[in-house]
């Protein structure tokens, strides 16, 4: 399966909500795609649908396949935490993730093409893997020869969201990874506990 790279609203109308962020079209048709979007459903959801749900609304809103997202997962269980919390926390640590939340790139998609193009260090470093894994006190900053590219400093003009978690220097265009988010820091609307059901069964 490659990654998802259609129409956003799309995948946005099928959740109910705006998962990649702001969405003039999604604002205009926030019902279900498809020709029977509007016209009422019969049946109630069961619960492994619900869970499924939650799953997929997950791995669209960070970008992640299957695979890494299971992944992910083995290493929340393993880790002797809550599992849905560190589950999250472990997506919301992934270098593109941080690159997005600094306000580097105005999406998830638009930041993991910056990490894999090279324009991103970690630590004085460049580094071009989206699903690295940042930690506490790690710098992440614009590589020197890409801090004019208008994309950026587009993107940068734009970000107005300050997280408690990221610490940010405008004028270096960098910032450090001050600590890993608790849940009710990590702003998305994901039950992560019906994930952790659908993957216990």
């Amino acid at each position: 399966m490659a990654r998802y790279t259609g129409p956003k609203t799309k995948i946005a109308r099928k959740f109910g909500e705006a998962i990649f962020g702001d969405d003039k079209n999604f604002e205009k048709r926030n019902y279900p795609p498809g020709q029977h979007g509007l016209a009422k459903r019969r049946g109630k959801k069961s619960e492994y649908a619900i869970q499924l749900m939650e799953k997929q609304k997950a791995k669209y809103t960070y970008g992640i396949l299957e695979r890494q997202f299971r992944n992910i997962f083995k290493k929340a269980q393993a880790s002797g935490g809550i599992t849905g919390e560190v589950l999250l926390q472990l997506c919301e640590s992934r270098l593109d993730n941080v690159v997005y939340r600094f306000g580097i790139a105005n999406s998830r998609r638009a930041a993991r093409q910056l990490v894999s193009h090279r324009h991103i260090t970690v630590n004085g470093d460049i580094v071009n893997i989206p699903s690295y894994r940042i930690k506490e006190g790690d710098v992440v900053a614009v590589r020197e020869k890409s801090k004019s590219l208008e994309a950026i400093e587009n993107s940068l003009a734009s970000n107005s969201n300050v997280y408690e978690w990221l610490s940010w220097n405008a004028d270096q265009k960098s910032g450090t990874f001050v600590k890993v988010p608790e849940r009710l820091q990590i702003p998305e609307n994901i039950k992560e506990q019906l994930i952790v059901e659908l993957y216990s069964k």
